[in-house]
């Protein structure tokens, strides 16, 4: 397993996977999918690949098979979200064989992260989580009921996991506000009220805050 994670590294890092046409990515992914290259051919795109990363550090998340179906679902629920290219492997692997989708390039509210398929041997925990900002309890309750509702699980004070095991945290601005009141006590009575809660209801938050 040493070994075939080195392997991985070697040929995400450096872009030796060569990417689906673009013709194949749209037809995969409609219009979530955004290009990246700025060819896909010839000795030009061969040096942009081996050259060239989307950015300096990049999340990488192991998923068994689904990176793409995962990267899909994120791009169809939060902003600022697109699938940038998908990568397939040139050659057999301990997790899939020969033109399967190995590594799929993706975004999620700005952030670059890269999806590999690595296969059962590692999953998702609380230890690793996206902490998403809400404005509202309408955008709060949009993103939680997303995540829950496709195959998700609740968990305690606003955090929640999608259907492959990756934890979110769907934290509203006025819940960070409320448990760093400058009172004490507001504060206090605000970080109870959550600890109390599976999605965070604003409304009794701030309640909360007020005494």
């Amino acid at each position: 397993m040493t070994k075939f994670k080195f392997m991985l590294s070697a040929l995400t890092g450096l872009y030796a996977v060569a990417p689906m046409r673009w013709a194949e990515t749209q037809a995969l992914m409609g219009p979530s999918a955004q290009p990246i290259f700025p060819c896909s051919r010839g000795p030009d795109a061969r040096e942009f690949r081996r050259t060239k990363m989307v950015s300096k550090n990049t999340i990488c998340l192991w998923y068994d098979g689904n990176a793409l179906d995962a990267a899909t679902f994120y791009v169809e629920t939060f902003p600022d979200s697109a699938v940038v290219a998908v990568h397939r492997a040139p050659g057999d692997y301990p997790a899939g064989k020969q033109g399967d989708v190995l590594t799929v390039e993706f975004t999620v509210m700005g952030i670059p992260c890269l999806g590999l398929n690595g296969g059962p041997a590692f999953k998702h925990n609380e230890a690793f989580s996206f902490q998403v900002a809400t404005d509202d309890q309408a955008e709060t309750d949009r993103l939680w009921n997303a995540i829950v509702g496709n195959g998700g699980q609740e968990s305690e004070c606003g955090w929640c996991k999608d259907k492959w095991g990756l934890s979110w945290q769907i934290t509203p601005r006025a819940l960070t506000a409320a448990i760093t009141d400058p009172d004490p006590a507001a504060a206090k009575r605000a970080f109870e009220a959550m600890m109390g809660m599976e999605k965070i209801d604003i409304a009794a938050i701030e309640a909360a805050r007020r005494g």
